[in-house]
């Protein structure tokens, strides 16, 4: 976002940073220096979601001390609009709208002393699109830029929901699916290897039997675990939900 352009000494319109120190300006031929003591900085532009809290980003550094004249204002402007409305105010205590669309929806998240000048905004909806501003005084320091944030706000759409749950899908269910098909790989081979043993007429000794019988059981243990893993898994899963 460009800051307000400058004057040169032809009258042309020279483009500024959206954060900058002067000004340069020619009165009646004599140069005027207006220092800009603040510096201000946001996000230009903002996309949030139907019903989820919307940060609004705002940052500043002053050359003075913060003192409890230090003033926050944010004001809306809807588009296509040139009228602004003040949600917000700011000094030694925060002052949120009582009035208006964003009634009871802007909250303060700042921190002065750390030059966070932030707000959020609770259940947004398509009609807080639009132009927010964010303004610091801070005596003597009262001279700044004044950047904007455009902010977009739309349904979340299905395809974004759909890869959530998928994510959240796969990471609960892979393993339990690894540990099943690893159950099956072993329960095939040793069917194989006793179809074939069968066949062959073989006979297996008292000490097989014996490690076969303890094999069984712990691979019935094997199992029963993952099978009680995955219940838990499925649970959590719920509970998220």
């Amino acid at each position: 976002m460009e800051g307000p352009g400058r004057i040169g000494r032809n009258g042309d319109s020279l483009p500024d940073k959206a954060i900058f120190k002067k000004r340069h300006i020619d009165v009646k031929g004599q140069s005027v220096h207006v220092v800009l003591s603040l510096e201000i900085k946001v996000d230009g532009h903002v996309r949030g979601y139907v019903g989820e809290k919307i940060k609004l980003k705002c940052t500043f550094k002053s050359t003075s001390s913060v003192t409890d004249k230090l003033t926050i204002d944010w004001t809306y402007r809807t588009p296509g609009s040139s009228r602004t409305e003040s949600i917000f105010h700011y000094q030694s205590f925060q002052y949120p709208t009582t009035a208006g669309t964003f009634r009871d929806r802007i909250s303060w998240v700042g921190d002065v002393y750390k030059g966070d000048a932030s707000i959020s905004i609770s259940n947004p909806t398509i009609k807080d699109n639009g132009t927010f501003s964010c303004a610091v005084k801070n005596p003597p320091d009262v001279h700044h830029n004044i950047p904007v944030t455009e902010l977009t706000v739309t349904e979340r759409g299905f395809g974004t929901m759909l890869s959530s749950v998928a994510l959240l899908s796969i990471l609960v269910f892979l393993p339990s699916a690894v540990v099943v098909v690893l159950l099956l790989v072993r329960m095939a081979r040793k069917s194989a290897g006793l179809k074939k043993r069968s066949k062959s007429g073989y006979k297996k000794s008292s000490i097989e039997v014996s490690d076969d019988t303890d094999q069984e059981e712990g691979d019935d243990c094997m199992a029963r675990l993952c099978v009680r893993c995955a219940e838990c898994l499925d649970s959590d899963y719920e509970e998220t939900y």
